[in-house]
């Protein structure tokens, strides 16, 4: 697995102003998950376990989930603004869904390859969508964060693709599907999952999987995830609120709500701030001098 690429404050000490500014951000956002994780601390996952064809073996290492998706954490007790900043709200990006100017982001890191991340496609984002994203409330913002090896880079890589056509989301969707893992990920596999997808231009998506760009994209939202502390998937932030594990729906909605919440006061707060201070100008302004001739 790769190590997060984020380096110890200290070392940049002797540098350039502004590498020592690059390199701040990714420590504070570390440092936060490090207290993240003391304050609310690992528990057992078991209560959402997937059900897994075959038994609890699986495939092993390379495509069961269940070696690192075993731990949640309570959301309620920890928000790091620090780690707001990583939500994009950009308007182009083909792997969100949601208005731009939504109060919540929900980021998640994902593989394809793992099952709890199926669950939570399956049986809790569905209604998420439906409740808060239709609402306007939330955003989803997907990264690809492949930890399985060659065909969880495979499906990332096919997944960006299917995006470049306007089609990740459908691609999400069969991809995620009851029993699409156990298939693999193979080349062929990813085509018939593009057509099941209705991705239209099969030619283009063969190149754009297997081009720099999305070998790019990969690693920049792989690296995002490593500089976070995500070790598992799935892995979520909810307007900086660190979520591990594909925990029941009520988890969810109880972070969405709470952060809603709090983006709605903070938004008031702004609101009357605005308000109280116009008062104050307007005299002053009223005693400025006219130009000449002016009644």
């Amino acid at each position: 697995m790769p190590k997060s690429t984020s380096k110890p404050a200290s070392k940049g000490a002797s540098k350039a102003a502004s590498d020592s500014a690059s390199r701040s951000r990714p420590v504070l956002i570390v440092a936060g998950v490090a207290v993240a994780a003391a304050l609310l601390g690992l528990v057992s996952y078991t209560a959402t376990k997937p059900d897994a064809p075959g038994g609890s073996g699986g495939s092993g290492g390379s495509g069961d989930s269940s070696a690192v998706a075993d731990v949640s954490a309570d959301p309620s007790a920890g928000v790091y603004p620090e780690l707001e900043a990583y939500a994009r709200r950009v308007a182009a990006d083909k792997l969100a869904l949601g208005r731009v100017d939504a109060p919540v982001v929900l980021i998640e890191y994902a593989d394809f390859k793992c099952g709890y991340c199926g669950k939570f496609a399956r049986d809790t984002e569905p209604e998420l969508v439906k409740k808060y994203v239709d609402a306007g409330t939330l955003r989803i913002e997907w990264r690809n964060f492949p930890i399985f090896g060659e065909e969880s880079e495979a499906a990332a890589r096919a997944s960006w693709a299917a995006g470049r056509q306007g089609r990740f989301w459908q691609f999400h969707k069969a991809a995620y599907a009851p029993g699409a893992k156990e298939k693999g990920f193979g080349e062929e596999r990813l085509t018939a999952l593009a057509k099941e997808a209705g991705v239209p231009d099969l030619a283009r998506f063969a190149r754009d999987a297997d081009s720099a760009a999305a070998r790019e994209s990969v690693r920049r939202d792989q690296e995002q995830g490593y500089s976070l502390g995500a070790t598992s998937t799935p892995s979520f932030l909810v307007n900086g609120r660190p979520i591990a594990g594909a925990q029941p729906k009520e988890t969810f909605t109880e972070a969405i709500e709470a952060a809603a919440k709090a983006a709605a006061d903070k938004a008031a707060d702004k609101a009357t701030d605005k308000a109280t201070d116009k008062p104050a100008d307007k005299p002053a302004d009223a005693e400025q001098p006219g130009p000449e001739g002016s009644r």
